[in-house]
């Protein structure tokens, strides 16, 4: 018998699946815009993800996702992404587990972990598409596991940069382009 998909279940998969379209489509908008969209799922799938709390299949066999976005399409997408934000794309993280043994600053990009992001949940959405109910819980274990272990670091690391491009960077630009000696009118 199959069993029943959870509402939050299926707005994760709702939400992974809008952040796999926004990444995909990215050299189709503005960094500004794009930057805008990512801001608005991350935040959400967090949530999402951090609500799962699915139960555990009754195996042995431990869940897992098979890994069907291969390198080629991974890179492509991330370099579309670095060309976007352009020397935006690099940020220094603080939280790199590399950080502690370094006298130097470590230099991330937004474009790989958005990207590595996209990884996790383009494999989900692909495994789960058409799948029976019992087969998308068992995925929503495996990503849930891996939320936990991996990707929810590498999530809540992107939200920094991505909030100092879209107040600070973003606002600095149109404060210059606003800079024309003209009195602006009010309505």
């Amino acid at each position: 018998m199959d069993q029943v998909l959870t509402n939050n279940t299926l707005a994760f998969i709702g939400l992974c699946n809008e952040y796999c379209y926004a990444v995909e489509n990215a050299s189709q908008t503005d960094a500004r815009s794009f930057v805008n969209t990512i801001l608005r799922l991350l935040p959400r799938i967090y949530i999402a993800a951090s609500d799962l709390n699915p139960e555990r299949p009754l195996t042995d066999e431990e869940p897992y996702i098979d890994s069907v976005l291969d390198e080629d399409y991974y890179e492509a997408t991330r370099l579309s992404i670095e060309n976007l934000l352009g020397p935006d794309d690099v940020y220094l993280d603080t939280f790199e587990e590399d950080m502690k043994y370094s006298d130097t600053p470590v230099g991330a990009s937004i474009s790989e972990g958005v990207c590595d992001l996209f990884q996790v949940l383009y494999n989900f959405i692909a495994s789960v598409k058409d799948a029976p109910n019992d087969w998308i819980l068992q995925a929503v274990v495996a990503v849930n596991d891996d939320f936990k272990s991996y990707w929810s670091q590498i999530l809540v690391n992107l939200l920094r940069p991505l909030n100092n491009l879209r107040y600070n960077q973003f606002a600095e630009d149109d404060d210059d382009a606003s800079v024309d000696g003209s009195i602006p009118e009010i309505y």
